[in-house]
């Protein structure tokens, strides 16, 4: 976890639902259409709050600005040498998140809002990986932990936009969705979105604690069809409940071919949360 989401509300709507201003032209981003089903590298909506800067570039102390900006999922340290490194590190682990080189800035200086509609679980089921969709009954938004990162090559102008990378921050799971996984995302209610985002505070210990028995018991865990497992497909369909018993998902431990990559429709657990 946290490999998949879906995140269909436009920068207009997160922008009234966040207070904030829609930032998504800035650095040359291009907003996000509706999609339910995000996947590593794409691009995704966030939320930041920073102090704003004056014309020669200083950040005004006094002042903060929350903005909706885009940004590409899984983190590229300042310091690596290819942003490839990213599509593994889409999950920061709350508990060490801190002391690992390509988190603990970050974490001290630079978190972010993912704003969600909800996100996709596999359960191991008869031999089968079973996906499941978290997600507020209400249809509300589902807010995740994250934190940021800015990366430039080596060769990119002084004046040109750098890559700008963000990864989920994860838990250990609670209630219901500890039968689904060991692990969930920070999820984090309306009245922590402002100490989570305060530019000003660099000790977040406190904020990092798994979310809320009581507010992890009023998600729905809903049984979807297996075609979320391939990242071509689309579409609200993907996250409509099915019968899991008339759902044909693909079978676990299958054999390979040697020599062949596995098939795009296999969820690849094993990265979605790296430590």
């Amino acid at each position: 976890m946290c490999g998949r989401y879906a995140a269909t509300r436009d920068p207009a709507t997160l922008a009234a639902e966040f207070d904030a201003i829609d930032g998504t032209d800035a650095l040359g981003g291009s907003a996000p259409g509706p999609d339910y089903n995000v996947a590593p590298t794409k691009p995704v909506l966030a939320v930041v709050e920073r102090h704003p800067r004056d014309p020669d570039g200083e950040p005004d102390p006094t002042r903060t600005e929350r903005s909706v900006r885009v940004m590409r999922w899984g983190l590229v340290p300042a310091w690596a040498k290819d942003p490839a490194v990213g599509s593994r590190m889409i999950n920061a682990r709350a508990e060490t998140a801190a002391e690992k080189p390509a988190y603990r800035t970050s974490l001290a200086r630079r978190r972010c809002l993912l704003p969600t509609d909800g996100w996709y679980e596999w359960k191991k089921e008869d031999g089968r990986r079973q996906p499941y969709y978290v997600t507020p009954p209400d249809g509300s938004s589902l807010v995740l932990a994250g934190v940021w990162t800015t990366w430039r090559p080596p060769d990119l102008a002084d004046d040109a936009p750098p890559l700008i990378t963000c990864a989920v921050i994860t838990t250990d799971a609670v209630g219901q969705l500890a039968d689904v996984h060991e692990r969930m995302p920070l999820m984090l209610p309306r009245e922590l979105w402002s100490a989570w985002l305060d530019p000003a505070r660099t000790e977040v210990e406190e904020l990092l604690r798994p979310t809320d028995d009581a507010f992890v018991a009023a998600l729905e865990l809903r049984p979807v069809s297996s075609a979320v497992n391939n990242v071509r497909n689309n579409g609200p369909q993907l996250v409509a409940r099915v019968d899991p018993g008339a759902d044909p998902a693909p079978a676990l431990d299958q054999p390979r071919r040697r020599g062949r990559r596995p098939a795009p429709e296999t969820p690849e657990l094993a990265l979605f949360d790296h430590p």
